[in-house]
């Protein structure tokens, strides 16, 4: 059952078991016609095994190898695929090579496998994989680029082990020899940083310069319009939808048809869907051929309900090719559009943002739509907030809350929390009295048991299910209210094992039936991306396969490919950014304290569309108001 011979899931090797006992192997090596006399298997299903069998002798010597060497089986899978009869040669000579190729597999990970190989903790390929671990890790907390001092500091540190110091020169030396090399970019600081040099990897330098002056030489391109006739048009089209524009809203219309490229920023409740909406109908008025996208799945899908027009991910919108695994559209094949509209701008890192602007044609006008006080793109860049700071570009923010949205507590709330006041919290006794309520819980382990009770009683009662409409956000993964014990505890209560419902071990959890998954990675090949989310249809253990619902289709993956899925009843506030749900339960406890920021309250809180409730001690969501992270 491991997911490595196709046709033999744990039942069917059972039985093969049963019927040729300690011949079983030797029947399928030398005779596997003869499987067929086993109860239950067809002949297409010996075919299966016998391939799947002669695929598995190349890949013993690897297992076999690999499993010396302490790597898991799951990643000997991985291994193997990656590099096939080369597996042994690449990680007897560079094991560090792995933690580049292959997803899952980290430094850490790597440097296990290399101690194991007896390769010394000294060796300049170890040294060099823990610079690029570093600054690839600080990608992921957001920064393209390290201070000198700060990278070394860093290394130091990982590098470290208790019998073998590193000494911070031999560190500083390695660096300048591998910006020589090219294989990583230093450049002067800037700013508080003037006094010392700053470390990029290559591929964000050369991104970043480039989305930059990219960025300028578009936004400077003159527009012709006739400007009476445009406002004429907006006081028909308001008319007409028996709305009105506030001063900020028409500027932002008006600034639209005039600009090259816009930026519209506001929080909730001020506006944002009906000014889009309204430049959207204009550009059409214009007879602009448009298009719209989003990072997400899920933020396409709102701002295709919102403006009743199709809307696509920015990854299908440029058409990627897993085959070369590049983007179809680019600088030599524009897309095909005069207008553009990209929501949830706020989620885009450097990279996606980079291919997207390449491939606008220089005659397009763009509008850029998000929300800056939200956590800024899990990637590295906040490219928002960066394209709004170099002010080459125009930017309206819409700050008035209309008056119908002030009478939702999850508005006004979100508007206290972005100026530093504390929200306005009714307790969930309180159940009609507000859309935003509080269940205070001292412990981290009374918020996970009041967080059952509101799944299994409380939200019920009032008429919410809570498969369907509530979603349940963390601060982060790990502890006792982190998404992973989280995720146990509901998938006990929400999803619990029954008779007949499939199911499957992996990674020392199960993947059942029913439950709620979210991709963590972009998967090209599949066409399925990191935070989408869809529910297991069906779990096949014969062929060791796994079937999930997306929003737009169902989406196959085999044993080895399973870490890409993580169940879903809880998702950390970073993974569900872009999305909204009916209800949101968003626990916040001291227990994660380094995480907890103005921005993560105000993101977590307007993920709710009726109803948000906060689970914790006052003291940890008034740390969180207070907190201002500037990355």
């Amino acid at each position: 059952g491991s997911g490595l011979i196709k046709g033999i899931g744990p039942l069917t090797a059972r039985r093969i078991v049963a019927h040729f006992g300690l011949e079983t192997l030797a029947i399928i090596e030398e005779h596997s016609e003869r499987l067929s006399e086993v109860p239950g298997i067809a002949r297409k299903r010996v075919e299966m095994i016998t391939s799947a069998w002669a695929a598995q002798k190349a890949i013993k010597e690897v297992m076999v190898f690999l499993q010396g060497h302490g790597v898991s089986t799951t990643y000997a899978v991985k291994i193997f695929k990656q590099y096939g009869d080369q597996a042994i040669e690449v990680v007897s000579h560079n094991p560090y090579q792995l933690a580049t190729d292959i997803y899952g597999i980290g430094f850490l990970t790597a440097d296990t496998i290399a101690r194991h190989l007896g390769i010394a903790p000294n060796s300049p390929f170890r040294s060099q994989a823990g610079i690029t671990h570093v600054l690839t890790t600080s990608a992921e907390e957001g920064h393209c680029f390290l201070p000198q001092r700060e990278l070394v500091e860093r290394v130091v540190t990982q590098l470290t082990l208790p019998e073998h110091p590193v000494e911070p020169t031999r560190i500083t030396d390695l660096i300048t020899q591998m910006a020589e090399a090219k294989q990583l970019i230093m450049q002067p600081g800037y700013g508080d940083l003037q006094e010392q040099q700053i470390c990029y990897t290559p591929a964000f330098y050369h991104t970043e310069a480039a989305l930059a002056s990219r960025l300028a030489s578009f936004a400077q391109a003159p527009v012709e319009v006739d400007m009476p006739r445009v406002q004429r048009w907006i006081d028909g089209y308001t008319q007409k939808m028996g709305m009105t524009l506030s001063e900020q809203q028409r500027r932002a219309v008006e600034l639209a048809a005039s600009s090259r490229l816009l930026i519209l920023t506001g929080g909730p409740g001020c506006g944002k869907t009906f000014t889009t909406k309204t430049i959207a109908a204009l550009w059409k008025a214009m007879g602009k051929s448009l298009l719209l996208a989003a990072p997400t799945g899920r933020a396409a899908q709102r701002l295709s309900e919102m403006t009743r027009r199709e809307a696509k991910t920015i990854h299908r919108l440029l058409a990627f090719d897993p085959k070369t695994m590049r983007f179809r559209f680019d600088e030599q094949n524009p897309l095909e559009a005069e207008a553009l509209i990209v929501d949830e701008t706020s989620m885009l890192d450097l990279f996606l943002a980079h291919s997207l602007v390449k491939a606008i044609p220089s005659n397009a006008q763009v509008l850029l739509v998000g929300d800056i006080d939200q956590l800024p793109s899990v990637g590295p860049g906040m490219v928002l907030r960066d394209m709004i700071a170099s002010e080459q570009i125009p930017v309206v923010r819409l700050t008035e809350v209309f008056r119908q949205a002030q009478a939702s507590h999850i508005i006004t709330n979100a508007h206290l929390i972005n100026v530093g006041h504390f929200p306005h919290l009714v307790p969930t006794t309180k159940f009609a009295e507000s859309d935003c309520l509080w269940l205070e819980a001292a412990e981290p382990v009374l918020g996970a048991e009041g967080i059952r009770h509101l799944m299994t009683d409380y939200l019920p009662k009032h008429g919410i299910d809570p498969i369907e409409q509530v979603q349940v956000l963390c601060p982060a993964t790990r502890g006792d209210i982190g998404t992973r014990q989280l995720n146990t505890m509901l998938q006990q209560v929400l999803n619990p094992l029954s008779s007949g419902k499939g199911e499957l071990a992996h990674g020392g959890h199960m993947l059942r039936v029913g439950d709620r998954v979210i991709q963590q990675v972009n998967d090209y090949q599949r066409e399925v991306f990191n935070g989408d989310m869809g529910t297991i249809a069906s779990v096949d253990l014969e062929e060791q396969e796994i079937v999930v619902q997306f929003a737009e289709r169902d989406v196959t993956y085999d044993y080895a490919d399973l870490s890409e899925l993580a169940l879903a009843w809880a998702v950390t506030v970073h993974k569900s950014q872009g999305s909204e749900y009916p209800v949101v339960i968003f626990p916040v406890f001291m227990q994660h304290y380094l995480l907890l920021s103005r921005n993560l309250l105000y993101t977590g809180l307007t993920r709710a569309k009726h109803l948000a409730i906060l689970v914790g001690p006052t003291k940890a969501i008034g740390l969180a108001v207070k907190r201002v992270l500037d990355r």
